[in-house]
C-alpha cells in the first residue's frame, strides 16, 4: 500500500450511519490522523439516506402526495446538523471516494481500526462478511514485541462485528474475556416501538438490523444480547450504572454529546480497545480513540 500508516474504516456498500463514521473521521484528522476506507468492491459506500435527512420516518412518508412534507419524528432520530456537514466534507474526501479493497490490505500499514455502525439492511452482508471478519481478528491477534495488538474502537453495531470476529490463537470470539459496551436493547427497542407505532409503519423493522426466529424471546437478535453471548462473563458488558452521574442524560436517548458535552456520553476502554453505544458517544469516543492512538504510538 502506498498510502501513509493511518487508522483503517471499513465501510459496507450502503447504509452506514453517517455520525459514526463521519464525525469520527472529522475529529481524527484534526488530530493528525489520516483516514483510509476500505468496502468489498473497492468502489465508494453511501450513508443510510434516512438518518440523513430524517424523511421516510414519519407516517406521512408512505404517501406521494404527503411524502415532501418537512419531518417531525425524523428530526429527533436523524443525524444532526453538525454531523451531516461533516458527512458532505467526507463525500469530498479522496480516500473516501477511492476506498481500499480487502486484497489490498495488511494490518501493518495502519495505526489502528475503527469499527463503524449502522442498522439498516445494507449492514447485513456487512456484519457477515467473513474477509471482514479475518480483519477483524487480525487486528486482535497480531502483537508487537510488547504483547500489544492495534488501537481498535467500535460503536453501536460494530461491536456486533467485533464479537463476531474469531479468534485464530483463541478459537473464540475477539471480546471474549474483554469489557466492552454496545447499543443497549432499552435504546434499540425504543427507537424500533418508536418508528414502527408512530413513523415507519409499512417498514415496522427499519431499526431492527436482525428480528427474532420464532421461539425466540424479544430481544434475542438484538445488539446488546448478541455481543453478549460472545463475552467470556455476562458482567463483561458495561452499561451506563445507575448511580453514575448524569445517568439520564446518558441513557434517554434524548441527548448527544459534542465538544465539551462528555457527560452525555458512555464509552468503555479495555486495554487496546474501545466501544461506545450510539451516534449520542460519538464526540467523546472519536476523541478517545484519538487519545489512545497517541498512547500506544508513544509507549
Amino acid at each position: 500500500m502506498n498510502r501513509p500508516a493511518a487508522v483503517l474504516i471499513p465501510l459496507p456498500a450502503c447504509d452506514f450511519d453517517p455520525t459514526e463514521v463521519a464525525i469520527t473521521w472529522m475529529v481524527l484528522r484534526e488530530q493528525g490522523y489520516a483516514v483510509a476506507f476500505v468496502t468489498d468492491s473497492g468502489q465508494r459506500s453511501h450513508a443510510d439516506p434516512v438518518m440523513l435527512s430524517g424523511r421516510g420516518l414519519d407516517p406521512w412518508a408512505a404517501l406521494p402526495w404527503l411524502r415532501q412534507l418537512p419531518p417531525l419524528l425524523g428530526l429527533l432520530l436523524r443525524a444532526r446538523r453538525d454531523a451531516v456537514a461533516a458527512y458532505q466534507l467526507l463525500e469530498q474526501d479522496e480516500a473516501f471516494l477511492k476506498p481500499l479493497r480487502f486484497e489490498q490490505l495488511s494490518t501493518q500499514d495502519f495505526q489502528g481500526l475503527m469499527l463503524p455502525g449502522g442498522h439498516a439492511p445494507g449492514m447485513r452482508s456487512f456484519l457477515e462478511n467473513p474477509r471482514l471478519h479475518q480483519l477483524v481478528a487480525d487486528f486482535f491477534d497480531i502483537r508487537d514485541e510488547r504483547g500489544r495488538h492495534k488501537p481498535v474502537a467500535a460503536i453501536c453495531h460494530g461491536v456486533v462485528l467485533a464479537a463476531r470476529s474469531m479468534s485464530a490463537i483463541t478459537g473464540k470470539s475477539v471480546l471474549y474475556g474483554r469489557r466492552t459496551t454496545a447499543l443497549p436493547w432499552a435504546m434499540e427497542r425504543s427507537a424500533w416501538q418508536l418508528t414502527r407505532f408512530w413513523g415507519r409503519f409499512w417498514d415496522p423493522d427499519y431499526y431492527r438490523t436482525y428480528v427474532e426466529c420464532p421461539g425466540e424471546p424479544e430481544g434475542y437478535r438484538s445488539v446488546e444480547l448478541e455481543v453478549r453471548r460472545a463475552l467470556a462473563d455476562e458482567q463483561d458488558f458495561v452499561d451506563v450504572p445507575l448511580r453514575t452521574p448524569g445517568y439520564w442524560l446518558k441513557t434517554s436517548g434524548l441527548f448527544r454529546d459534542g465538544p465539551g458535552k462528555s457527560n452525555r456520553a458512555w464509552v468503555v476502554q479495555d486495554g487496546d480497545y474501545l466501544s461506545a453505544r450510539w451516534p449520542g458517544d460519538v464526540y467523546t469516543f472519536a476523541t478517545s480513540f484519538a487519545k489512545m492512538l497517541a498512547v500506544w504510538k508513544d509507549k
